[in-house]
């Protein structure tokens, strides 16, 4: 019976999802200003559709961008006749998402009979969430699964708590899937949740670290947009709320903080991937973690995890400039940045937001080093442009191994600078 009710779901799954065939990603190569702009005017073009993912802010830095099958002649021939470089990052969307769900139906069949979870796969919100139950019961001196809230569609939020003290102890922060298709974040968190867990009493830094500090792990920060990836549309980046007087759904979660709010890089348009919403903190996804910091108190450390790009963050996002700890954050990213090139050679630039990606206002680390987290950090995770935010199944352990390695450096950092 299970076997036949997965069946169906299966085909009510691929019945109800967006489809993307045809669907090409542009990789742009702008070669001035004058060619941002016009790209830029691009972006606001509603009647193609794009799908920015790396948006044009800097002729040093690409632009790749989704183009609909039915845009995407109109697109190529608008680049073209303005002298604008462009070659084809992803020929065929829809094939690649194709592939990316016989890698999970395959692995679905795998776990179920061997009844054990594989960390090399990208997995449902269900099961990340009973997969961490297993954890909490398998490590009970260590981990505990803490309801932060509900989401807007009323699904809990979950951060795992590893602590080994009182609950008045220092505590680090770290948070994964703000945008939820950016699927190598939640894989990556749900790998690091079982590092932490199974390194305890073995390694000896992360014991260290563990003897002084806490760690708050919240795997998917935007849980109703990550089901929403899973049953509807891969591509989906917001939130699912329901915005007044527009049809378009949703907010960016990361313009939605209180800092910065309604600046540069955030949209006023409701069906914008970047729109930043009614008010600060409107989202009760970004409410509820402000609600927790402030609650639980003596955070040391924020850390959120994105893709793509391969970048190692600091404040701020909606300013260029420096804040009054940039030497001493710099310093940290680097050396960070450096253990995790270790292990494969991956390479990652360090900088604040503003200088190194664009500027954006609204985001969670800009709130959280103004509220006084001093060491407040993001990454974006691997690649650099092959698959983009469809990154394949077999790098996220890769992914998630040379990132542990910076993420540990920056905690060994925050133990030593804790008093």
């Amino acid at each position: 019976m299970k076997e036949l009710l997965f069946f169906f779901a299966l085909l009510l799954a691929v019945h109800c999802q967006k489809r993307f065939i045809g669907d090409q990603v542009l990789r742009i190569e702008p070669g001035s200003n004058e060619q941002i702009s016009v790209l830029q005017s691009l972006q606001e073009e509603d009647d193609f559709q794009l799908d920015f993912w790396l948006h044009p802010t800097n002729p040093d830095l690409p632009v790749d961008v989704r183009v609909p099958i039915a845009s995407l002649q109109a697109v190529k021939d608008f680049l073209e006749s303005n002298g604008i470089r462009y070659s084809v990052m992803i020929s065929d969307v829809q094939e690649m998402l194709e592939q990316e769900q016989k890698e999970m139906e395959a692995n679905r069949r795998m776990e179920r009979s061997s009844k054990s979870f594989n960390f090399a796969a990208y997995h449902t919100l269900e099961t990340i969430y009973d997969w961490m139950d297993t954890l909490a019961a398998d490590y009970p001196h260590l981990v505990s699964k803490v309801q932060i809230g509900f989401s807007y569609e009323q699904r809990p939020m979950y951060a795992l708590k590893f602590s080994t003290g009182s609950s008045s102890r220092p505590a680090i922060w770290i948070d994964a899937g703000i945008h939820s298709r950016e699927w190598v974040t939640q894989a990556t968190a749900v790998w690091t949740a079982n590092k932490i867990a199974t390194d305890y009493g073995q390694d000896r830094s992360l014991t260290s670290i563990l003897d002084m500090l806490d760690i708050y792990l919240l795997v998917v920060a935007n849980p109703d947009g990550y089901a929403y990836t899973h049953s509807n549309n891969r591509m989906w980046r917001k939130t699912r709320s329901k915005n007044p007087g527009s049809v378009c759904v949703g907010v960016d979660p990361n313009r939605n903080w209180d800092a910065g709010f309604g600046g540069p890089g955030a949209s006023t348009n409701p069906c914008s991937d970047s729109y930043h919403g009614p008010s600060a903190q409107s989202e009760v996804e970004v409410k509820n973690v402000v609600n927790f910091i402030k609650q639980t108190g003596n955070f040391k450390g924020f850390i959120s995890i994105h893709s793509y790009s391969q970048l190692l963050m600091y404040p701020h996002g909606y300013s260029c400039n420096d804040i009054p700890d940039y030497q001493e954050l710099d310093a940290v990213g680097k050396s960070a940045a450096k253990a995790l090139g270790s292990l494969y050679g991956t390479s990652y630039k360090v900088g604040s937001i503003c200088k190194i990606i664009y500027q954006a206002s609204g985001g969670s680390i800009d709130w959280s080093y103004n509220y006084g987290i001093k060491y407040s950090f993001a990454f974006e995770l691997r690649d650099t442009g092959r698959y983009g935010f469809l990154l394949p199944a077999n790098q996220i352990i890769p992914t998630a191994s040379e990132t542990w390695l910076a993420l540990l450096n920056i905690m060994e950092y925050v133990r030593d600078h804790t008093y």
